[in-house]
């Protein structure tokens, strides 16, 4: 089971150890690898040296001066995440060519896009009963550094494993009628999120998610699952199917 963690379940110390230990105990029924962003860190650490930050289409601009704030504060967030989960190793996407890429859009800067996922190393850990933590810095063309969005890094390690993933954010699932807690969808297909793209019901920041869900299924994911990592209790039901929003093909 792939994890995709970040952003606001992040802002807590608490709520990130509490999921962490949901993490752990999810490895008692499956193999877990954990893909990480760090948006509110990287903001932080920016913001402590005078650095904005724009914005495009949600991703961010990265400057070569960025790219050196961004990587060395996920690799201190991917320690802790590491140390917090337990019996587990931190790895940035660069290792061992993991995760490699190329420049998604110059006008971006160092933002990349997934083009090889090395799914070697990550079974191999897995086979040894570690779980690896893998932050979203890739490695470009030039051997230099990449800042790759977390939700579609998460959707290519799906994918290159071909196993289930769930992507974890602030809100329950995709909802037919938000925030009507009725309107929550417990299952949609690939046609029913199209559908819901374009009559309008999916908008604003749930279009990247659930694009970035059909983007792990074109990979060779077998369902991606949005849930809520705002609350304890929810990654085994949404591993299960009973929490959140599965998406099938």
């Amino acid at each position: 089971m792939i994890v995709k963690y970040g952003g606001n379940a992040m802002k807590s110390l608490d709520l990130r150890r509490a999921v962490a230990a949901e993490i752990a105990a999810l490895r008692a029924e499956w193999p877990v690898v954990v893909v990480h962003g760090g948006g509110p860190v990287i903001e932080r650490e920016l913001a402590a040296r005078g650095m904005t930050s724009e914005f495009r289409d949600g991703l961010r601009v990265t400057t070569p001066e960025a790219m050196d704030v961004v990587e060395m504060a996920l690799c201190q967030l991917n320690k802790q995440l590491s140390q917090d989960v337990g019996h587990a190793v931190g790895l940035m996407g660069r290792d061992c060519g993991v995760l490699r890429a190329e420049v998604l859009d110059p006008a971006l800067g160092r933002v990349g896009r997934v083009t090889e996922v090395g799914a070697g190393l990550l079974r191999t850990l897995l086979g040894a009963g570690i779980t690896p933590v893998l932050g979203c810095v890739a490695v470009g063309p030039d051997g230099n550094a990449l800042n790759v969005n977390a939700d579609t890094a998460a959707g290519a390690v799906a994918g290159a494993l071909e196993v289930g993933i769930i992507f974890l954010t602030d809100v329950d699932g995709v909802y037919r009628a938000y925030p009507d807690p009725a309107s929550l969808a417990p299952q949609l297909t690939r046609a029913d999120v199209l559908d819901g793209i374009g009559e309008g019901w999916i908008a604003g920041g749930m279009i990247p998610k659930v694009r970035a869900a059909l983007d792990a299924l074109d990979r060779g994911a077998p369902f991606a699952t949005i849930a809520s990592g705002m609350k304890a209790g929810v990654l085994a039901a949404a591993a299960r199917g009973e929490a959140g929003t599965r998406i099938t093909p």
